[in-house]
């Protein structure tokens, strides 16, 4: 099938053109007009989990997500969201919605959203959204010490070095679990051109606040500081949350160490040392 033929199968109006935007990533014209975006997995679960994200993700009040069209087994169909730059403007309401979005909250750290699959994906990495009552045990569990061991299957780290992520020492303030994005990375932030930030591309889950902050800051997210202001002014979260940043950026560091090897592995591995 091809991506204009799913288009088409999925939203019940006919295609007039297409043309791909990156990877299995293609952009359909419809022919009322309209614009969608679909995108190919090979993993039937990666398809419902990341429908299942941006459904869960669409809260009143927190940072608008592209609508979902329909989805099958191997496609998923969502609105097109036209680009646009970046802006302080943008970068401030942007940070009070994602405040809000957090505060409706989880049913459980690791909860994955109503609907998706326990097995799911980040990127092209494998993650499994496993309920628990508190975050340090499970944090470390399933967020650090599987992905070295996955890390150190894909060569990314000896044995030893995976053993460090064992000593860690996982700490945070106590709160409730909050609605993730899980995969917020500057990239994973679309700057529209209605002036508002969106959410895109989501590894939803239950989890700490502090480690979606903690992503935006990895990769250089544009106008952060206004983004980390404004959500202060709606949810500041517990002192002392700069210092606890390279714990939260151990999880997306070795999803990228799974993915692109021993760079990723060994900066890492520096903060699991520091940790320890």
């Amino acid at each position: 099938m091809t991506p204009a033929d799913a288009a088409t199968r999925l939203t019940g109006t006919p295609v007039a053109g297409s043309r791909p935007l990156s990877g299995a990533v293609w952009q359909a014209d419809l022919a009322d007009g309209g614009r969608v975006v679909v995108k190919r997995y090979d993993d039937p679960a990666a398809v419902i989990a990341e429908a299942a994200s941006l459904e869960w993700l669409a809260e009143p009040g927190g940072p608008p997500v592209p609508r979902v069209r329909g989805h099958d087994g191997h496609w998923l169909c969502v609105d097109h969201v036209e680009p646009g730059r970046p802006s302080p403007g943008a970068a401030e309401e942007f940070g009070r919605a994602l405040a809000r979005l957090h505060a409706t909250g989880a049913p459980a750290f690791g909860a994955p959203p109503p609907g998706g699959p326990a097995d799911a994906s980040i990127g092209l990495a494998p993650m499994r959204n496993t309920p628990s009552p508190t975050w340090p045990d499970w944090f470390h569990e399933h967020r650090v010490i599987r992905y070295a061991r996955l890390a150190a299957d894909a060569g990314a780290l000896t044995a030893d070095e995976a053993a460090v992520f064992d000593r860690v020492r996982v700490e945070a303030p106590g709160e409730p679990p909050a609605r993730l994005h899980g995969d917020l990375w500057s990239g994973n932030v679309h700057w529209a051109a209605d002036g508002r930030a969106w959410l895109i591309d989501p590894a939803a889950h239950g989890g700490h606040r502090e480690t979606d902050l903690a992503m935006l800051d990895l990769f250089g997210c544009p106008h952060l500081d206004r983004v980390l202001a404004a959500y202060h002014e709606v949810s500041p979260p517990a002192p002392g949350r700069r210092e606890r940043v390279p714990l939260h950026q151990l999880f997306p560091l070795l999803v990228h160490a799974v993915l692109f090897g021993r760079g990723y592995a060994l900066r890492a591995l520096a903060s699991a040392r520091a940790l320890t």
